[in-house]
């Protein structure tokens, strides 16, 4: 059995789409991409079903930044 531990991911951690700040890590047989949110949820459906490991932090959105002036 093989136990995947992952860290938080910080400000230093970037999107390989677009280079902003990355808050979802996927996890893959033979390495890792990081995401922001935008790109995360674009490519969501290419990288579900042959992830080993989603570490999804996009609810840190929220908490550092709030709703947003155009939140409903």
């Amino acid at each position: 059995m093989t136990t995947t531990t992952t860290s938080p991911l910080t400000a230093a951690d970037r999107c390989d789409r677009c280079g902003a700040q990355a808050y979802v890590r996927v996890v893959l047989a033979n390495g890792e991409l990081l995401f922001c949110a935008h790109h995360a949820r674009a490519h969501a459906p290419a990288f579900t079903d042959v992830a080993t490991l989603v570490q999804d932090e996009t609810d840190r959105l929220l908490e550092e930044h709030g709703a947003g002036a155009n939140a409903r």
